[in-house]
């Protein structure tokens, strides 16, 4: 899997570094000298954006997470975005340092449950968003029409599996398939032990669409709010470098951008990607290939940016969670495994 991922990584660099060849390196310089000082503006706006994404998973935290102060999730969703960012995980292992961060003692369901919630969310924001935004752009944008196709179908299928996804969640069937093995003596005590945790995960997700039934809705909202305001970011971008800006034209960029992400969300890694699918909007919108990848480039750099700090918070945060283990706990409760190793488990169907 190593080796996977440095071939991943190596293909990325390879990628970008043909592009920045075909382009041609004076024509991408001469666009980042136009962006100049405007760089930190953007990463000001980009920061922004993860402070909506921040209120969004507020909406899906369980338990005593809910009582947690705003700056302490926003930290920990800087943690988890930098591991995101800096490691070939197809955005996943980022979820996890999430959830590791966010549990305390006997809090690991609580965070396992928020981070699915959440990864829900996300998605059905980017679908919304990219078919609110695909029709508003439709009279003001000329488009491929073989782009459209791909645009539309795309997001058909993706819309059914996220209804899926949903289903899943709400009917608590995660552990479905685990249960089942476990059922029919399949496997031995680790997956024993995997199904009992994801039960109690399904039963988190099946008590919080049940009694918090308008929390999904809002934290979606806000994770719309954050792609909107990134249409901002855009315009700035292309007031900035290409003299060409429109808000029509931005929201383009964005909606586009993220259906681009939401199709390439398997691959362990991005780099190289993100920049090629940048190339290829700007192209199509009528801008230069060289805006494209500066375009790209910048948001790489602003990804990068915001990983630097997120990794700063990520160390004191692991810090901090191991002064706390240290400290004795008191009560009857201390000392007590997590998971009681004779408790009975009653498996549900399915």
């Amino acid at each position: 899997m190593r080796k996977f991922h440095l071939i991943a990584i190596a293909s990325g660099v390879v990628l970008l570094a043909v592009l920045i060849y075909e382009i041609g390196p004076a024509a991408i310089w001469q666009r980042m000298v136009m962006l100049g000082w405007g760089f930190l503006l953007l990463v000001l706006l980009d920061g922004v954006t993860e402070v909506f994404h921040t209120e969004g998973w507020r909406r899906c935290l369980s338990g005593a997470h809910r009582s947690l102060s705003f700056l302490r999730v926003f930290s920990i969703r800087l943690a988890g975005s930098s591991i995101n960012h800096l490691t070939p995980t197809a955005g996943f292992g980022g979820e996890v340092a999430k959830g590791v961060l966010l549990s305390t003692n006997r809090t690991g369901t609580d965070a396992a449950s928020s981070v699915i919630i959440d990864k829900l969310s996300q998605a059905l924001a980017q679908i919304i968003f990219v078919a609110g935004s695909g029709f508003i752009i439709a009279h003001r944008v000329v488009l491929p029409a073989g782009l459209w196709v791909a645009l539309i179908a795309g997001t058909g299928v993706l819309t059914c599996g996220i209804i899926g996804f949903f289903v899943v969640q709400k009917y608590g069937k995660l552990g479905a398939v685990v249960r089942w093995a476990v059922a029919h003596r399949i496997g031995g005590a680790g997956l024993r032990k995997a199904a009992f945790h994801a039960t109690e995960v399904d039963d988190k997700l099946r008590s919080y669409y049940r009694l918090r039934p308008y929390d999904l809705p809002l934290s979606v909202f806000w994770h719309v709010a954050a792609h909107t305001w990134s249409i901002l970011s855009a315009f700035c971008f292309l007031s900035f470098v290409t003299g060409g800006a429109s808000i029509a034209l931005a929201c383009a960029i964005i909606c586009l951008g993220i259906w681009f992400n939401l199709v390439t969300f398997a691959l362990p890694v991005d780099f190289g990607v993100q920049e090629t699918t940048r190339v290829i909007i700007f192209t199509v919108l009528g801008f230069h290939s060289a805006a494209g990848l500066t375009y790209g480039i910048t948001l790489r750099l602003e990804q990068l940016v915001w990983a630097g700090v997120g990794l700063a918070v990520y160390a004191i945060l692991v810090g901090k969670m191991r002064e706390a283990k240290k400290v004795p706990l008191s009560g009857a409760g201390a000392g007590r495994p997590e998971e009681p190793e004779n408790r009975e488990v009653t498996w549900r169907r399915g």
